[in-house]
């Protein structure tokens, strides 16, 4: 089973992060693309800590309790490790080499590439296309993690009743969800710099595409916890008692200007802070657009006080906006979800590959 995993299975995207577990199931007939099934499941305190799996019989049981809510049927799943745990690489390589040759020159090449034996590693590769400026070369994509970080989430879909077919990286599944939110935008994002944030519950990831192309990457450790942590203090509850009442409402008067407010303006700070690292980085002073995903990006008002301290116009990641949706699905709970699901749609997508 490589990182990138085979063609064309019916998978649900399995998206693990530190407090939830998402699963998507969606079929396509067409050009358009249905869900069929998903469901995000709390995961206990602690199971995940900041994208490794400390605790996979506990993931594995949210996972296995995601599926029973889901009603999904689909057995197959696609999982991903998060960037950090990841090496990419673009290796140019002999033109003429073809499948097994070049299988055993990336192997032999990889050595220089990868700080760890590759007895520990789960790698694959992908052939990108022709290299610019050398027509005897091809750029080839090596992908390459630790076994134990495949292994782990692997051993937890099993726990939950899954074979996992496909082991694909959360920034490319991320790549080919935007591909989605894209179609959407001028040009259908053609020539557009565009930054997708994605606010989680403990780390923000900054993605910059150019093209539809991701150009650069950082994590920040930043996230809602903060905000549920904040509630739970200052009004004496429990953090899951927080994390409810932070989803569905009901705090003293004083939570909005005291609370609430002061969150979203560290939220549009670590946005501002993080296109400055990116500027500072890379000949680009500006993007033309960003788009808000993760848990936070939900948050009322977030979006106009991201807008205007970052000076660009922002919108909300809703993968699903084109989508047909089954019957079965709470088009609601999804829509409210939508802006957290880009890795599951991502992952999901590998099915029509």
């Amino acid at each position: 089973m490589g990182l990138f995993g085979k063609r064309s299975v019916p998978v649900v995207g399995l998206d693990i992060s530190s407090t939830a577990v998402k699963l998507l199931e969606l079929s396509k007939s067409g050009e358009r693309y249905r869900v069929e099934s998903y469901a995000v499941e709390p995961l206990p305190p602690n199971s995940v800590v900041e994208k490794t799996i400390t605790d996979e019989q506990a993931v594995g049981e949210a996972i296995r309790r995601a599926a029973n809510r889901s009603g999904t049927r689909t057995k197959s799943a696609c999982v991903a490790v998060s960037g950090s745990a990841v090496i990419t690489k673009v290796i140019p390589m002999p033109a003429q080499l073809s499948g097994d040759d070049l299988e055993g020159q990336i192997q032999l090449e990889a050595d220089q590439y990868i700080p760890y034996p590759l007895e520990e590693v789960a790698m694959d590769f992908e052939v990108i296309g022709p290299s610019e400026g050398d027509a005897e070369k091809i750029d080839v994509l090596l992908a390459a993690s630790r076994s134990e970080n495949v292994d782990v989430r692997v051993a937890a879909a099993e726990v939950g009743g899954f074979q996992v077919k496909i082991v694909d990286v959360e920034a490319f599944a991320m790549e080919n969800a935007f591909a989605l939110l894209a179609k959407d935008m001028p040009e259908g994002g053609a020539d557009q710099t565009i930054a997708l944030v994605d606010i989680g519950a403990t780390v923000t990831t900054l993605s910059v595409l150019h093209d539809l192309k991701i150009i650069y990457a950082r994590e920040q450790v930043f996230g809602g916890r903060q905000l549920t942590e904040e509630i739970q203090r200052r009004y004496g509850l429990s953090y899951e008692e927080a994390g409810l009442a932070k989803r569905q409402g009901g705090l003293p008067d004083n939570y909005v200007p005291e609370v609430l407010e002061p969150f979203k303006e560290a939220m549009a700070q670590q946005v501002s802070r993080s296109l400055q690292f990116f500027y500072s980085s890379s000949q680009y002073s500006h993007v033309d657009h960003i788009v808000l995903a993760g848990g936070c990006a939900s948050i009322e008002g977030a979006d106009e006080m991201i807008a205007e301290r970052a000076g660009s116009e922002v919108s909300i990641a809703n993968p699903f906006s084109n989508m047909a949706v089954s019957s079965r699905v709470r088009a609601q709970a999804l829509g409210n979800d939508a802006p957290a699901m880009m890795i599951a749609t991502g992952l999901a997508l590998r099915s029509f590959d």
